[in-house]
């Protein structure tokens, strides 16, 4: 018997009307469906007049759902993977799964729909050239600040999703490691009340504070000034006596003769001078 297929299905992430009709084919022709959230997933399924066989399958069962999933395969049987709303993995569950699937050579068919972070970043304003998913921070503050202090050099736009009741947290975070500025707040996005805010850290903690804020959030913020970080560390490095410096470039890999070499060249000095500075290097 031949080995069914997992197909990866993209759904709204709010607009019914943005499920594509490979989406509505393939949800109606497969045996069984895995679902994030199955009274969410049937409401989709009852708006289109489909009835399927829901297997629950989330971020605290996913483990031990995937040798289910492999017998239904295995006898034949299609599924199809879906999350609450938008392209199941990206910040859902189901990375697991797939990444067995594919190592054990089993089909897996992605059906590609709307996600909110392409969606978001479109109408931003910011720079979409190059970007860089963040998905959900850790609640962890500790954890948070710690990648908000590893992203603060970042020069592509960074996309992150959060909710509501933290938003206004997850910003004086990003104020106090980013300094001011420019973000875009999507929320509730294709939904009745979609907005996009287009502000500034110090404007959008302001305004929260005063008038709260409702809806699942898009935050996109503007990567940092590439020139401004060469500038900085460049200073930086001046301010190096020649050892600090010699160091820095071979933390950064650079071998000790080539970082000498390159010292020497920056501070005008000869290489032997700089050479009995790092001797015990």
């Amino acid at each position: 018997m031949d080995r069914g297929v997992l197909y990866i299905v993209g759904t709204p992430i709010g607009n019914l009307e943005d499920i594509t009709l490979r989406a509505l084919n393939t949800l109606k022709n497969v045996d069984i469906i895995l679902a994030e959230d199955t009274r969410q997933t049937l409401k989709l399924l009852n708006h289109f007049e489909i009835e399927k066989k829901l297997i629950s399958y989330h971020r605290h069962n996913e483990d031990d759902k995937i040798s289910q999933v492999v017998t239904f395969l295995d006898s034949g049987k299609n599924l199809a993977l879906v999350s609450d709303a938008g392209m199941p993995i990206i910040s859902d569950p189901g990375q697991n799964l797939i990444k067995y699937l594919i190592a054990n050579h089993y089909e897996v068919i992605v059906i590609p729909g709307v996600t909110a972070l392409i969606t978001g970043i479109v109408k931003s304003g910011l720079d979409s050239t190059r970007f860089t998913f963040e998905g959900f921070l850790s609640v962890n503050k500790k954890q948070r600040n710690a990648r908000l202090s590893e992203l603060k050099e970042e020069i592509r736009t960074m996309i992150f999703y959060e909710a509501p009741h933290k938003i206004l947290a997850t910003l004086k975070d990003m104020y106090d490691a980013f300094g001011d500025r420019n973000i875009c707040i999507a929320r509730e996005l294709t939904k009745i009340h979609e907005e996009y805010i287009h502000t500034t850290f110090k404007e959008a903690i302001e305004k929260i504070e005063k008038d709260g804020i409702r809806g699942e959030i898009v935050l996109l913020i503007e990567g940092a000034n590439e020139k401004e970080i060469n500038e900085k560390k460049q200073v930086e490095m001046l301010n190096m006596d020649s050892k600090e410096q010699v160091k820095k470039y071979m933390d950064d890999g650079m071998s000790k003769k080539d970082a000498i070499k390159m010292v020497a060249k920056e501070k005008g000095v000869n290489k032997n001078e700089v050479y009995q500075e790092c001797i015990d290097l």
